[in-house]
């Protein structure tokens, strides 16, 4: 009975400490074996629920008979060889329960722990890689608003470019039809002079006429 108490309680000090150092994939391989024992619904959870239940009846038991040894003792004053012994025994094997339950809770506390903290290293790092990708959009984001902006720079320098030689065509043009309106107002001068000589022109054909005839008429 002791050996198999001693042995239980290596193996579980043994998975506790592996639970608390990592030593290569050992605590791995004890996270899967506790994982594969708390979810599985075979043999194996029955076992162990009763072992369990097993070792807290036999813990009680033995504090039950330390605690009777003791009062037999306290009653009669003395203590005999033989409830000495049987004593020593139970208290042996309450301490080696005690200590077996206390480290089977431990183990439990521990390993429910290190889940939640392997889930939350996990959601961290989904969380990380979001934030990388969020960052990621951000200076591509960052890049493209640059890019237009360079583009906005230079379609604004286009405008202004053309918005001048607009204006310069536009000053060109009207001082063009200035040209123009002048021009047209010296040909229209030019017409009403040439108007005025035609019909000084013709008067002076008239006048002549006229000149001619009296000049046939005094030779006649």
């Amino acid at each position: 009975m002791l050996q198999l108490l001693f042995l239980v309680l290596f193996a579980e000090g043994a998975a506790a400490f592996l639970l608390m150092v990592k030593i290569g994939p050992l605590r791995e391989i004890v996270m899967r074996a506790l994982d594969q024992l708390k979810m599985g619904r075979g043999p194996s959870m029955v076992i162990v629920k009763t072992l369990a239940c097993t070792a807290a009846a036999i813990f009680m038991s033995s504090i039950f008979s330390i605690v009777k040894i003791q009062n037999k003792g306290a009653k009669l004053g003395t203590v005999t060889p033989m409830d000495q012994v049987i004593w020593g025994t139970q208290l042996l094997d309450a301490s080696l329960l005690g200590f077996i339950l206390y480290l089977g809770f431990v183990i439990d506390r521990m390993h429910r722990y290190l889940r939640k903290l392997t889930g939350l290293k996990e959601t961290v790092s989904s969380s990380r890689k979001e934030v990388e990708e969020l960052q990621k959009e951000n200076r591509n984001f960052k890049e493209k608003e640059d890019k237009n902006s360079r583009e906005m720079r230079v379609l604004q320098e286009e405008a202004s470019s053309l918005t001048q030689k607009l204006q310069r065509l536009k000053s060109e043009l009207e001082e063009k039809e200035k040209r123009v309106v002048s021009a047209e107002a010296h040909v229209a001068a030019l017409q009403k002079q040439s108007e005025d000589l035609l019909l000084e022109y013709d008067r002076l054909l008239e006048d002549n006429q006229v000149l001619q005839a009296q000049a046939l008429s005094f030779r006649g």
